[in-house]
């Protein structure tokens, strides 16, 4: 069989659908293996993953801790019956959420992905406020599925299945320190709808937007949106599947605001490379749902599936114990003030802004960032583009980073830029 990324690309161009990855003479190239912040290509070629392949793997790729804990329950055991017969490293995994997030945040449901957390979430808020109406963000970014396809803001995704999508959310401005608008006239367009619209049930939002652009809003939009949701009686969800567990320099990005939501989402980095996310919330707006009666009117076949639960327990052992959000943000400081000085004032950088080890770089324009992160590739960093305009570099590195890779990673930016 061919080891090449050309001929890989041509056999994968034959048995998927043509959306799903992208092709080109660069675009894309196969991994084989990896470790702690590296990938290996078919082709033997060595690069630096400054993108935790999607924010997942924050401990590193394939951690020996990750390693150990997936062997240990593989020996035991696979697949359970999550909502009928579950297994004990569901119960710890769950235990392990509600001693992690802050109090009354203690009760979850647990799913694959992080738009299965944002349609718990979204149902959770239906069933507690018996109101249908969201409100989202422009540029937010909640998934793919359904419900958080509606919340997501890009037309580009919404726009093919319109008419499959109940008109349930209503998008709103989100600040944005370049172009405004400001988190006072953001905050005056959610008050204002909260009043006009008595159908609203929950406020969904990103603590920073991640797949959006790295925009990150102060600290009093968060607190403006927690006490209107609170003088209204609506539920606020803050979606934490991308900036969770550490990656803005605190354990969720919602503590930097100082308050705590009524349901928060997670999942990416809660498992470091295996398909679990949970919604997250207290007692009281859980018991919204109805006891099972042997029949859980939300559900999957692999909730709580024990090869997550068991890599979830190991995942969030192994981040408490080094301290990864502290890490996190002294790291980010000095990334970010490096950038800034060494490469802030490149004509075509419009902004460098970060919090922890979520940073981005926006460029003038698509074009160039795409350019950027072409030429990366073959310079062996692995980048991703972000943004509604698709012209922002962002740097989502894993947490366990040497500092030694970063600063070498810059001298290759400051080299193509």
């Amino acid at each position: 069989m061919s080891t090449s990324n050309k001929d890989l690309a041509r056999r994968l161009r034959r048995v998927e659908s043509r959306n799903v990855t992208y092709i080109s003479r660069e675009f894309p190239i196969f991994w084989e293996r990896a470790a702690g912040s590296f990938v290996w290509d078919v082709e033997g070629k060595k690069y630096l993953d400054l993108t935790s392949a999607f924010g997942v793997t924050s401990l590193g790729h394939r951690p020996p801790v990750m390693e150990e804990a997936i062997h240990r329950q593989a020996a035991k055991l696979w697949h359970g019956m999550g909502d009928v017969h579950p297994s004990e490293v569901k119960v710890e995994l769950l235990e392990a959420l509600a001693d992690l997030l802050p109090k009354p945040l203690e009760v979850s449901i647990l799913s694959s992905s992080g738009a299965e957390a944002v349609e718990s979430a979204l149902k959770t808020a239906r069933l507690y406020t018996r109101r249908p109406g969201v409100i989202a963000f422009e540029g937010g970014y909640h998934g793919l599925t359904y419900g958080a396809m509606a919340a997501t803001h890009r037309s580009d995704f919404r726009a093919p299945f319109h008419d499959q999508t109940a008109p349930f959310v209503r998008h709103l401005p989100y600040p944005d320190s370049l172009r405004g608008p400001s988190e006072k006239e953001c905050l005056y367009a959610v008050e204002r709808c909260l009043i006009e619209n008595k159908q609203m049930g929950a406020i969904l939002v990103e603590p920073i937007q991640g797949r959006g652009g790295v925009r990150i809003p102060g600290t009093s939009f968060l607190k403006g949106l927690r006490r209107l949701a609170t003088s209204t009686s609506v539920l606020l969800i803050v979606d934490e599947v991308f900036t969770g567990f550490g990656r803005t320099g605190k354990d969720f990005a919602f503590q930097h605001a100082g308050i705590v939501p009524d349901l928060v989402c997670v999942g990416k980095a809660l498992a470091n490379g295996f398909p679990i996310s949970a919604c997250i919330g207290s007692h009281k707006i859980m018991n919204a749902w109805p006891e099972s009666d042997g029949e859980a009117i939300h559900t999957s076949t692999f909730l709580g599936n024990p090869l997550g639960c068991a890599m979830g327990v190991a995942s969030l052992r192994e981040f408490r114990k080094n301290h990864l959000s502290a890490r996190s943000a002294e790291l980010g400081r000095w990334w970010k003030r490096d950038l800034q000085s060494k490469l802030g004032r490149h004509p075509h950088v419009e902004e460098i802004r970060g919090e922890g080890l979520m940073i981005g770089i926006e460029m003038t324009n698509a074009a160039r960032a795409g350019h950027v992160m072409r030429e990366a590739l073959k310079e062996g960093l692995l980048l991703l583009t972000g943004g509604s305009r698709r012209n922002v570099l962002t740097l989502t590195p894993p947490l366990t980073i040497e500092k030694e890779d970063l600063v070498k990673a810059m001298q290759v930016l400051g080299r193509l830029l």
